[in-house]
């Protein structure tokens, strides 16, 4: 991260420019032409201005302040990150911060407006500011600030090779999930649709890349009518042969900047307009577009794209849900047996790294955070199958793990104490899955507090991988089963219980989750997170994660009923539970977890190993 006085310039530099750009204040959201949560450095205008790393996040700099608003996950973080930058911390969903547009309302005088680039705001974030300006007589500019003021050092775009997965590795191919998305586009009452989010993009065409570090997507938009398919992606990223094969499944290849063009161009052209060009830019390799009714999620496009798709004058454009996020949501058999095969591997990753781990907690040798970081990597990247962590290991002892999405970095990380916990969140993404697990190792004495936090967290866990629920329950229900334990006690965590995971994919997958807010009704073939935590600044952070994926539990008189199953094998440390403070029911269910974890993981291990893991899936209370 930048030092205080260099965010500070920064910050005085896009405020200085500010005026002549006619606005007296400028927001930057953390986004892309993708409204990605994770980007490629290229994009990164918010955390080049602020200095601080984090998604989820805004940057609003006015005449006189700046502040970044950031999420429960990040609070102990950024407080100390943007000590001397000048920048305020903002902290999401909390008691007397304000929102957003009401600050921006607030520093705002009539008649002035508030700057920002079209190119990378959600047009979400767009509207809400447009609808609580308005009511002070301030208004919205299109700029680009960010842009010509940050050309120094600023990372190029990423086009790294990019490959298709195979439908043995997905169970469809492209032109049967392009037949999915058209038929679902009928079924919504729209022709056509233009996909512009990175993991939709990836699903529908079995697409995969390196431009998203630690996230195997590439940089594409897809425009899909009832009778095309064009794939804007470079072609000298894509082998000849995948090249082949999506035209084959229905697709054309246009280049990554040829949006703007294909549709500006042909949009003229289709509705006779006098401005229309007489030479297509395309150079007549693309047809013309017709008249469509264009499918819009506001969840999805950026301002600038919902503009460019309402500018053409033979759209008729109607706003409702990416079809696509629920299609690669809920997986197919393929894609599930894949992935119980990538969880296997990695499980036995976590075996040799905890057996790693405490031969070094045994010796007399310093142990530090990176360390444990280097050590999973080096265990994971062996495998054959292997193309990518799926985001930057968490190692953090003590009170850094009490900051849920602390990194530690090579020669900025802490020592490992041998003392209460260590907690290690960390996944991989192979050709047929993507993993996300956490566990929190006592490396020590622990204290009846941290026993007792323990056991609550690990009851959350187990209450939500246990539950049973009649058909139709949202996210947002079921996310209140795992916080009883804590809530008893009036402990909670700021985020939510947990989150989808893509096939190959992103750690983090939409539209369902585990969080107070989720509408989305759960589905047979949805894999999720269990991640419930406790995090107390300057002390100890606690999480215990698993993936699950939804099944079907069987029907009664009362209806159908749905239930998870674990996809991730690997023993969970009992040495800090307190078995007084499980029921029945709980320490029954962590005894036949342990005891599957053996099973399926001891044919994949040597004699020693298999000993070890014995040792550590015996049962608690017998």
């Amino acid at each position: 991260m930048p030092e205080p006085m260099e965010v500070r310039r920064r910050i005085a530099l896009l405020r200085s420019a500010m005026p002549a750009a006619g606005c007296a204040a400028y927001l930057i959201p953390a986004s892309d032409p993708h409204t990605s949560e994770y980007m490629p450095a290229h994009y990164n205008a918010r955390e080049y201005f602020s200095g601080f790393p984090c998604e989820n996040s805004t940057l609003v700099v006015t005449k006189d302040k700046a502040a970044l608003w950031v999420d429960g996950r990040y609070f102990v973080a950024a407080e100390a990150a943007l000590r001397g930058t000048g920048i305020d911390m903002q902290r999401l969903n909390t008691a007397g911060t304000p929102t957003v547009e009401a600050y921006c309302a607030a520093a705002l005088l009539p008649g002035e407006a508030l700057g920002y680039c079209p190119d990378t705001l959600p047009l979400t974030i767009q509207r809400t500011l447009r609808a609580a300006l308005a009511k002070k007589g301030t208004t919205l500019k299109a700029l680009h600030l960010e842009n010509a003021l940050w050309q120094e050092n600023r990372p190029a775009l990423p086009a790294t090779p990019a490959f298709l997965l195979s439908p043995q590795q997905t169970g469809k191919a492209p032109g049967e999930k392009l037949a999915l998305l058209r038929a679902a586009l009928v079924e919504a009452g729209c022709t056509a649709m233009l996909e512009n989010r990175l993991d939709c993009v990836a699903w529908l065409c079995n697409l995969r890349a390196a431009d998203i570090p630690d996230t195997p997507y590439a940089l594409a938009f897809c425009w899909v009518t009832q009778q095309n398919a064009v794939l804007f992606l470079d072609t000298s990223r894509l082998p000849a042969a995948d090249q082949a094969m999506l035209a084959a499944e229905g697709f054309s290849l246009r280049g990554y900047g040829a949006l703007n063009r294909y549709f500006g161009a042909e949009g003229a052209a289709a509705s006779g307009c006098e401005k229309a060009v007489p030479v297509c830019p395309c150079e007549g390799s693309c047809a013309v577009l017709g008249r469509e009714t264009v499918l819009a999620d506001p969840s999805s496009l950026t301002a600038a794209q919902y503009d460019l798709l309402a500018a053409q004058p033979g759209f008729t454009v109607v706003e409702k849900p990416d079809p696509i996020l629920l299609l690669k949501a809920v997986k197919n058999e393929t894609e599930l047996a894949c992935t119980r095969e990538a969880h296997l591997r990695d499980a036995v990753c976590m075996v040799r790294f905890q057996r790693w781990l405490e031969g070094r907690l045994a010796s007399a040798a310093p142990l530090r955070e990176y360390d444990c970081c280097e050590a999973l990597y080096a265990l994971r990247s062996v495998d054959p199958a292997f193309v990518c962590l799926s985001f930057a290991p968490i190692a953090a002892w003590g009170p850094n793990a009490a900051m849920m999405h602390y990194m530690p970095q090579k020669g900025q990380d802490g020592p490992i104490e041998r003392r209460g916990f260590l907690l290690v969140d960390s996944g991989t993404t192979c050709r047929d899955g993507t993993t996300d697990i956490t566990r929190t190792y006592a490396v020590g004495p622990l204290t009846d507090e941290e026993k007792e936090n323990y056991t609550r967290v690990l009851k959350c866990h187990i209450d939500m991988a246990a539950a049973v629920w009649k058909a139709g329950a949202t996210g947002g229900e079921l996310d209140m089963l795992a916080r009883q334990p804590l809530w008893r006690h009036l402990l909670d965590y700021r985020c939510g219980t947990g989150h989808g995971v893509a096939h190959v994919g992103s750690v983090h997958e939409g539209p369902q989750s585990l969080r107070p807010h989720n509408g989305t009704v759960f589905c047979p073939g949805m894999v999720i997170t269990d991640e419930p935590g406790l995090y107390e600044g300057g002390a100890f952070g606690i999480r215990i994660e698993n993936e699950l994926e939804c099944r079907d539990a069987g029907d009664s008189e009362y209806g159908h009923f749905l239930c998870f199953a674990p996809l991730m094998w690997v023993p969970i440390d009992t040495a800090p539970v307190l078995p007084a403070l499980l029921d029945t029911t709980e320490l029954a269910w962590l005894n036949a977890y342990h005891q599957q974890v053996y099973e399926k993981l001891a044919p994949r291990l040597n004699d020693e190993e298999r000993t070890w893991l014995r040792a550590k899936c015996a049962p608690l209370g017998v």
